[in-house]
């Protein structure tokens, strides 16, 4: 990039916002997993929408290409530049400075943040009016609103209350050309056109720079019951969502584990929450009325469960044990993990959960699968420990193979990103992939968004 520039984006976000040191930047430019690194000519923190305006309008203006980032917490590579050198200049646009998060609306049950607020933060204050922020991550502490509504993030609390784009009910976002987009109306009910909202959610970034999100908040349940239960087969879980169900209870959040994982946990720390070891386990959160434990225990005791303990929400010990499965992982393996986030039919799940686990005998070189998820969405996080980094794209194949062969998804919760981009064809036929790329280069003709994401 050519001095110019860079002494122009210095005048709208003042000198110390633009980085160019090369330590610096180094953490803007690998991700989470890293398995991602890509180059850049500086990173540019803006701290308001119209700075954002002001930065995109002087890059389109040189021809500067845009990676948008916000906590850098993704796992497909769509949060850091491109690894292969462009053949013109790129910014990375950080959105780490914009945290400020609105007064809570408690009547409408909503409120607007920046794009940088920590997803804790948003939850936090609206916690401090009785209410809560239906997505939850284990991330909570770096991902971003911007973030989770880039890439459409589901979380623990999805079986209860949808994911983000059910959350969406406005978005400030800065289009390629600079204009400032703003949809920002609490209305439950606003049928005026297309719904842009929705579109820019799970956008990646590739469509417009999102500035500000009006989220809706709900009611947090007064009281719930958590439990890990051992089982010896997938279907067990669904047979005791369904229990629960219909005892009048709901579930607010449903997750599956397995012997391997839990057992890499404990030898990282947390405690082992049952006894019995079983090929599966479910840890289950539950709201309901009156005595809740009570029937907790009676549907338990009645279900096909070979062990099972139950705390009092939030029952942080027994979420240890879901939480730290990414930790742990990262701690335990040899190489970079490969890391998938797929979804299936929620009846295809326990073929799937086998078939993914028995990937380790189709290859030769060293694989450890580790499998977990949210079992009440059939969506499984694959970790694929010890992999050898060149055969980290062959082994890929095979599980999105599996994927497909069940009419699953590639990408459930964390996008496409770079990494998955060669296998978007088998989740999307040729006439929907030309329509989204029909609607990028509506927005973005000269393709100066996040690229390489989404698109090859």
């Amino acid at each position: 990039m050519t001095a110019t520039p860079i002494e122009e984006l210095r005048g709208v976000v003042g000198d110390t916002h633009v980085v160019t040191d090369d330590d610096a930047m180094a953490g803007h430019l690998t991700d989470w997993t890293g398995r991602w690194t890509g180059t850049a000519d500086a990173v540019v923190r803006p701290r308001t929408t119209d700075e954002v305006a002001a930065v995109v309008r002087l890059c389109a203006g040189h021809g500067v290409a845009i990676c948008v980032q916000g906590g850098n917490t993704g796992l497909v590579g769509g949060s850091v530049p491109p690894t292969d050198r462009l053949t013109g200049p790129l910014i990375v646009l950080s959105t780490a400075r914009m945290t400020d998060v609105d007064e809570v609306d408690v009547v409408g049950r909503c409120v607007g943040v920046q794009a940088g607020a920590a997803i804790e933060a948003i939850d936090s204050r609206a916690q401090r009016d009785g209410l809560m922020f239906p997505v939850d991550l284990a991330s909570r502490e770096s991902a971003t609103a911007g973030g989770v509504v880039a890439t459409n993030a589901g979380g623990v609390r999805m079986i209860r209350h949808g994911n983000t784009r059910a959350q969406v009910l406005g978005i400030e976002a800065v289009l390629a050309d600079g204009r400032i987009l703003r949809r920002w109306k609490s209305l439950v009910k606003d049928n005026v056109g297309y719904d842009l909202p929705g579109l820019l959610t799970g956008s990646e970034g590739t469509l417009a720079v999102i500035t500000r999100v009006l989220f809706r908040l709900v009611a947090p349940p007064v009281a719930t019951i958590v439990t890990v239960a051992s089982v010896d087969h997938v279907e067990n879980i669904f047979e005791l969502l369904d229990a629960f169900a219909a005892r009048g209870l709901r579930v607010e959040a449903a997750e599956i584990m397995t012997e391997s994982g839990l057992e890499l946990v404990h030898e990282h720390g947390v405690r082992r929450p049952v006894a019995t070891a079983s090929p599966f386990y479910a840890l289950v959160e539950i709201s309901g009325t009156g005595d809740v434990e009570a029937v907790v225990v009676d549907v338990l005791e009645n279900a096909s469960v070979t062990d099972a303990v139950l705390e009092p929400g939030p029952a942080r010990a027994l979420w240890a044990v879901r939480e730290r499965h990414t930790e742990s992982i990262s701690r335990s393996t040899t190489t970079p993990v490969v890391k998938l986030d797929v979804s299936v039919p929620i009846r295809a799940l326990p073929e799937a959960m086998a078939e993914l686990t028995a990937v380790a005998g189709m290859v030769d070189h060293p694989c450890r699968p580790v499998l977990f998820g949210h079992v009440g969405d059939g969506n499984i996080h694959v970790n694929l420990l010890d992999v050898p980094e060149d055969a980290a794209e062959s082994v890929t194949g095979h599980v999105f193979g599996i994927v497909a062969a069940n009419g699953g998804s590639i990408s459930a919760e964390h996008g496409i990103g770079r990494a998955k981009v060669p296998w978007t064809h088998l989740g999307r036929s040729d006439v929907d992939l030309s329509t989204m790329r029909a609607v990028k280069d509506a927005l973005d003709p000269r393709g100066l968004l996040n690229p390489g994401v989404l698109f090859g």
